[in-house]
């Protein structure tokens, strides 16, 4: 199938056709990904027996680059598979490689299967002859786009062969958090060095770009300051109250009450409650930071939204009480819950930015039956609290507003599975609905239709979020709406990424004037090493402190689940409810929740792996460790500090069953 070009596209992929390790840069709009297939193309037809991997960094868009790009322009001439975690085909991933001309993958299904020595799900980097990262400005750090390149640049420090070639594609490789062109241009050359890549953009039909991908009108809704707020002055009362509860435990002073560096103040104190197996003051930072969500909703949404999250967190408390501690922080809430649902209802006191995004949406919505927006909020929360809003509002729904939720896959009761997101945009593209109230998700990657409204609602993002929203709003006349107090974060924020987007621009102008090796001189990578023995650490329920095992017991399977083979672990924790999943899984499935003996405290999952081990499954968070240095917590087991040994299954079996093997 004949792929059709505009001048601008044919111009940054020269130098990929040629062979050379290119970055992409274009705008959201400007068809990256229609220039990846065209490279692909000329890769096979001038490369006999070449072979394409297409790597993504979320799963739901192997689907959509193989059916809107991929299949309909190369299916006809070439063989395509594409693969993500929701497919058989991953477990025997060497098998798909072989058959095929091209691969659609997640990263981390080639992560695995480079790591993995099975034959049949092993591959090697020199099997392919052409990469492509989308979104290939989370080549850094940890990231699993940067784990892939590490081999690549260590194979290629060996001279191990034919590498494949490598092509990025990114609307902004931001700046890294710097401030200064030197550190924009630092930034920009690490991830060309990760990249082993040059970075290459329209020059000579820039102008037919920018009118290819049209910049909405921006602007500012100011929202006045709340005269009154007396439901959030009774929060924190109440707040204050804990405070002197807990005071002579904690030497810590907390920051404004209501902000985010409050909420992150309160991290710390748990975490040190914790490490120094100190309960009340762990619980009493947990109960805090429960109130400053409150508070930090009552400040993005409604007050009665405040209240529901305060009221659903406090339901599940009474049968979890342990000691005072508890008792207090649950009579508190009880206390005080009537006057706070009374404050709830008054709409004299109501949030003023509702009232300016009502307007924002009439405005825009008043203009005609194909309006099309989306409202971008900071969490899956505020979603579910705008979408309620909505839905229940009069004068929006007078006006045909159709809206819905899109937000992030996963398991948990405010994520979408992934038939649902695929439903939610379908029906955005028809015409079923015409507002998407978004977290992140749809800033980046979705192929989701032209806007004529886009809104920033309550957000706080980096520079590269802000383009790629502004980006969807692409239709003629489209508008982009910031709705932030005067003065406030948000508005600071906006005003930031604005000169840190020209910042970006300015980087990579001077990286592509750089001399070719200056450019791409070698940069040292940290390596993380793990610096403890296993054995050397105690795991401890992360409520109640009771140790429970130690970190030799551990052991990884499939490079996801952590699980504790030490049968011992057992009469520390109780199983609760059984845990469904939408889908289902080759090797595993899941069983039931498992909780500490002696708290409650939600730990994890038992795995039936391979109908033969039930194990159980932790998650990392609900623990703390102590280790040679002290006591210390992680939120993921990628940051723990000690040496986990793979799950030897045929082990397990033999000294579950010996008498079967003898």
């Amino acid at each position: 199938m004949w792929i059709q070009n505009e001048d601008y596209q044919e111009e940054v992929v020269q130098r990929a056709i040629q062979g050379d390790n290119v970055i992409i840069w274009l705008p959201t709009g400007g068809g990256k990904t229609r220039a990846a297939v065209y490279v692909a193309k000329k890769h096979l037809q001038n490369n006999p027996g070449a072979k394409v991997a297409v790597l993504v960094n979320k799963v739901h868009l192997v689907d959509q680059h193989y059916k809107k790009e991929f299949n309909p322009h190369l299916g006809q001439d070439y063989r395509l598979v594409p693969i993500s975690g929701e497919c058989d085909q991953k477990d025997f991933f060497a098998y798909a490689v072989k058959d095929s001309d091209i691969v659609i993958c997640t990263a981390q299904i080639l992560e695995n299967a480079l790591a993995n020595q099975e034959e049949g799900k092993h591959v090697e980097l020199q099997e392919f002859t052409l990469l492509i990262f989308d979104e290939c400005h989370h080549t850094h750090k940890e990231g699993v786009y940067n784990k892939i390149m590490n081999r690549y640049v260590e194979k290629k420090l060996k001279g191990e062969g034919q590498l494949p070639q490598i092509l990025g594609l990114t609307a902004s490789p931001g700046t890294g958090k710097a401030r200064s062109i030197g550190g924009a241009v630092d930034h920009v050359l690490q991830i060309c060095a990760n990249l082993d890549s040059v970075i290459v953009s329209s020059k000579q039909f820039a102008h037919d770009l920018k009118k290819k991908v049209p910049r909405p009108m921006k602007r500012f809704d100011i929202v006045d300051k709340r005269p009154q707020d007396p439901f959030g002055d009774c929060l924190k009362f109440m707040m204050q109250l804990i405070h002197d509860f807990m005071a002579p435990a904690s030497d810590i002073t907390l920051r404004e009450i209501g902000t985010q560096e409050y909420e992150a103040d309160v991290v710390i104190l748990e975490k040190k409650g914790v490490a120094q197996k100190n309960r009340l003051l762990a619980q009493c930072a947990l109960h805090l930071r429960q109130y400053n969500d409150a508070l930090l909703i009552n400040d993005t949404v409604r007050m009665v939204d405040a209240f529901r999250v305060l009221e659903a967190f406090y339901s599940t408390k009474t049968s979890t009480a342990v000691d005072g501690t508890d008792f207090f922080l649950l009579g508190l809430f009880q206390e005080n819950k009537r006057k706070l649902k009374k404050l709830a209802g008054n709409a004299q006191y109501e949030n003023p930015k509702m009232e300016m995004l009502q307007g924002t949406l009439l405005k825009q919505f008043g203009q005609g039956d194909d309006s099309r927006g989306i409202l971008f909020t900071k969490t899956r929360q505020s979603t579910h609290c705008l979408y309620d809003w909505v839905s229940n509002n009069a004068n929006l729904q007078e006006a045909g507003i159709k809206a819905a939720i899109l937000t992030g896959a996963g398991n948990g009761i405010n994520y979408m599975t992934q038939n649902e997101q695929k439903d939610t945009i379908r029906n955005f593209r028809n015409g079923s609905l015409n507002l998407l109230i978004s977290t992140s998700i749809a800033e980046e990657g979705l192929d989701i239709p032209e806007c004529n409204l886009v809104v920033r609602y309550g957000l706080l993002t980096n520079e590269i979020a802000q383009q790629q929203a502004s980006g969807r709003a692409r239709a003629a006349g489209s508008v982009y709406s910031v709705i932030a107090p005067a003065q406030g974060p948000e508005l600071v924020r906006e005003r930031l990424n604005e000169r840190l987007e020209d910042l970006t621009s300015m980087a990579i102008s001077k990286v592509q004037e750089m001399d070719p090796q200056e450019r791409l001189g070698e940069q040292s990578k940290d390596k993380k090493r793990s610096r403890f023995n296993g054995a050397g650490i105690q795991l401890l329920c992360r409520s109640c402190f009771v140790p429970v095992a130690s970190g030799s017991d551990i052991k990884l399977i499939d490079n996801v689940h952590y699980v504790n083979v030490n049968p011992d672990f057992k009469c520390y924790y109780k199983v609760g409810g059984q845990v469904y999943l939408e889908r289902t899984f080759q090797e595993w499935e899941p069983g039931r929740v498992i909780c500490c003996a002696a708290c409650s405290k939600e730990w994890g999952m038992e795995i039936n792996y391979k109908k033969s081990a039930l194990l159980p499954n932790l998650a990392i968070k609900n623990f703390a460790m102590d280790t040679p240095e002290g006591r210390t917590t992680v939120k993921k087991w990628k940051d723990i500090a000690f040496t986990v040994e793979e799950f030897n299954f045929n082990k397990y079996c033999k000294d579950k069953f010996p008498d079967m093997y003898d």
